[in-house]
C-alpha cells in the first residue's frame, strides 16, 4: 500500500510540470533564439502566468513565429491592442530581470 502512494506521489511530481506548460513556453521552447533552453523558457512562462491572461499568452506566443505581428500591435491604433502592448511590456520588462 506504502509503496502505491509513494509511486502515485512521484507520478504527481513528475508530470505536474509538464501539464503547467503553457503557451509562452511551448513558442520560446521551439523558437530559434531560445535554442530549447527549458529553464529560461519556464521561468518566462512563470512571469506570463503573474502578468499575463491566458488569452494574452496566447497572442503574444504568436510573436514568437511571427515578430512581424509584435510590430504591427504596437503601432496599431485600436484601443484594445494599446491596452495588450501596456500588459505585455510589463510581462517582458519583468522577464527580462527575472529570467536571465
Amino acid at each position: 500500500m506504502l509503496n502505491r502512494l509513494v509511486i502515485a506521489a512521484a507520478t504527481i511530481v513528475l508530470t505536474t510540470p509538464l501539464a503547467m506548460a503553457g503557451p509562452i513556453d511551448n513558442a520560446c521552447v521551439r523558437s530559434d533564439r531560445a535554442r530549447g533552453n527549458a529553464p529560461l523558457c519556464g521561468c518566462i512562462q512563470q512571469v506570463a502566468n503573474q502578468t499575463l491572461s491566458r488569452s494574452d499568452q496566447r497572442k503574444a506566443a504568436a510573436f514568437f513565429r511571427d515578430p512581424h505581428r509584435a510590430q504591427e500591435v504596437r503601432t496599431s491604433k485600436r484601443d484594445s491592442d494599446n491596452s495588450f502592448w501596456r500588459r505585455y511590456r510589463n510581462f517582458a520588462s519583468q522577464a527580462e530581470r527575472l529570467c536571465r
